[in-house]
C-alpha cells in the first residue's frame, strides 16, 4: 500500500491527525465563498450576500463534523451478556445525508445495517452514529457502504455484515443529465450474509418491509 493510500484509510477511520497549520482559517473559508460568489457573477458586497460567507462555513462545520469524530469511540461500549441470541441484529431507513466528493452536492437517503453477533452487541443508537459518522464526510455511495461495514467488523467482530444504501445524487439529478428520482443502491455482505443466500434474502426482506 502507497503512503496515499494509507492516508486516505487512516482518514477513513479517523485515525490520521491532519496537520493543522494546512487547514485554512475560518476567514480564509469565508474569503473563499466570496470568490465562489464573484465568480458565480454575483456581488458579495450586496447586501442580500453580506452574511452568506458565514452562514456557508457554520453549514460546512455541521456538514462535514464527521470529520473530527471517532466511529472505533462509538463502537467500543459493548455488552456481553447476549443471553444467547445468535440471530440478525439490524436498523431500518437510518438517514444518510452526505456530499459527493467529485462535485460537492449533496446525496440523500436510507441505510441499512445489519450484523450477526457472536459474543457482544453495541448499543443500537452507535449503528445509527456510525452511519452518521461516514455520512458527514465528503463521500462516494461506494465508500461510504464500504466504510460502514469495516467499522462494524473491527468494532464488534461479528459473524458477518450486511448494508444496503439507498440514496438519490443531486450532482446527477439537478446538473449534467437531470434526471430526477433516480436512485442509487449500494451493497455489502461479509461473512455469513455473504456465504448463506437465505440469510441475505432475509436481509433484503428486511429492507423492502413496508
Amino acid at each position: 500500500m502507497d503512503a496515499l493510500a494509507r492516508d486516505r484509510q487512516l482518514i477513513g477511520k479517523g485515525e490520521l491527525d491532519l496537520n493543522p497549520t494546512a487547514r485554512p482559517s475560518r476567514e480564509e473559508a469565508m474569503e473563499a465563498v466570496r470568490t465562489l460568489i464573484a465568480w458565480a457573477g454575483d456581488d458579495p458586497r450586496r447586501e442580500g450576500l453580506l452574511d452568506t460567507p458565514q452562514r456557508v462555513v457554520d453549514a460546512y462545520g455541521e456538514w462535514f463534523d464527521g470529520y473530527g469524530a471517532d466511529s472505533d469511540k462509538e463502537l467500543s461500549r459493548v455488552f456481553e451478556d447476549v443471553q444467547g441470541y445468535d440471530d440478525i441484529v439490524m436498523l431500518r431507513d437510518i438517514e444518510v445525508e452526505s456530499h459527493c466528493e467529485h462535485h460537492m452536492a449533496p446525496f440523500l437517503g436510507k441505510a441499512y445495517v445489519a450484523y450477526m453477533p457472536t459474543d457482544r452487541v453495541v448499543g443500537l443508537s452507535k449503528l445509527a452514529r456510525v452511519v452518521e459518522i461516514f455520512s458527514r464526510r465528503l463521500q462516494t455511495q461506494e465508500t461510504l457502504t464500504q466504510q460502514i461495514v469495516d467499522a462494524i467488523t473491527d468494532g464488534l467482530k461479528p459473524a458477518g455484515v450486511a448494508v444496503l444504501i439507498d440514496a438519490e445524487h443531486q450532482c446527477m439529478t439537478t446538473r449534467g443529465v437531470r434526471h430526477r428520482h433516480v436512485s442509487t443502491i449500494t451493497t455489502r455482505f461479509t461473512g455469513v450474509f455473504k456465504t448463506d443466500p437465505a440469510l441475505q434474502e432475509r436481509f433484503l426482506n428486511f429492507c423492502n418491509r413496508k
